[in-house]
């Protein structure tokens, strides 16, 4: 179980590890900075703790020892019952939690034992370890989405050298505000008709369903189309530098949108893309 990954939930950074099928995440992260492992020996002191835990271990466990679990569960709720990751792991040989020492070391839980663990912290933040997980779990399983936010951020880090170009060289000729407050969703504009021929406005009217989820014509682009976008917002800030005239300026852009997104599609970007991604 080498493989380590790790998650942001709610600003606390947590480590999985994985295996084969099972993937462990750490129950040490999810508590750093509170009581740590006070935490989790107060989380399996519980008699409800420990009966999850155990039925974990029945159904996925066949060398789990039941004898000394229901002894466990006999005293579970005494003052002097104390519970510890390593005890019940040495005791009943249970393959759902894992403790590590060391200075990279702490309690590790199967996913299930996490989500249920997390639960007992705060059920906000288990929905938020949950929804993180799966997106890791979504990249891990298709490569491309990680490929798509690469791509999607560079076309944000572009679209950010395109406005300072709005502000510098369009913004400055502009007497009347109300025009210097659509200068900028105009430029922007500009750059999705050259490579969709549409508007945001049109295109909002013409897919409500993703709308109404705060998707825009962007986050639905494909990787061709963000790397051809991307392009066009460096290209027409360094038009802008020129001075160049807006008509001018649109039939560079649609042209060269055209001949760009052309190209990566007859050479199947993406399944270039896919590749790279299945190698790493």
């Amino acid at each position: 179980m080498s493989k380590k990954e790790k998650i942001t939930v709610q600003g606390t950074e947590i480590t999985i590890i994985s295996g084969k099928n099972d993937d462990y995440i750490c129950l040490t992260d999810m508590v750093k900075g509170q009581e740590g492992e006070d935490h989790i020996r107060n989380w399996m002191r519980n008699r409800n703790t420990l009966e999850f835990l155990g039925a974990w271990e029945m159904l996925h466990n066949p060398a789990f020892k039941g004898v000394e679990f229901d002894t466990f569960l006999h005293e579970a709720g005494a003052n002097r019952f104390n519970m510890t990751p390593r005890k019940w792991i040495e005791a009943t040989d249970a393959v759902g939690m894992i403790s590590q020492a060391g200075r990279n070391g702490g309690t590790y839980a199967h996913k299930d034992i996490a989500f249920e663990f997390g639960s007992w912290l705060s059920p906000v933040f288990k929905l938020y370890l949950i929804t993180e997980y799966q997106r890791l779990k979504e990249a891990e399983n298709n490569p491309m989405l990680g490929e798509w936010n690469v791509k999607r951020v560079l076309s944000k880090v572009n679209y950010t050298l395109h406005t300072d170009a709005v502000r510098d060289f369009i913004i400055p000729k502009m007497d009347v505000e109300r025009e210097k407050a659509y200068a900028y969703a105009d430029e922007a504009d500009m750059l999705n008709l050259a490579l969709w021929a549409c508007t945001a406005k049109q295109w909002r009217e013409a897919n409500p369903e993703y709308a109404k989820k705060g998707l825009n014509i962007r986050d639905t682009a494909s990787i061709n189309e963000l790397v051809v976008l991307a392009n066009l917002e460096s290209f027409n800030a360094e038009l802008l530098k020129r001075d160049m005239d807006k008509s001018t300026r649109y039939a560079c852009l649609h042209e060269m949108a055209e001949r760009q997104l052309t190209r990566l599609n007859a050479i199947d970007a993406e399944k270039g893309f896919r590749k790279l991604g299945a190698k790493k």
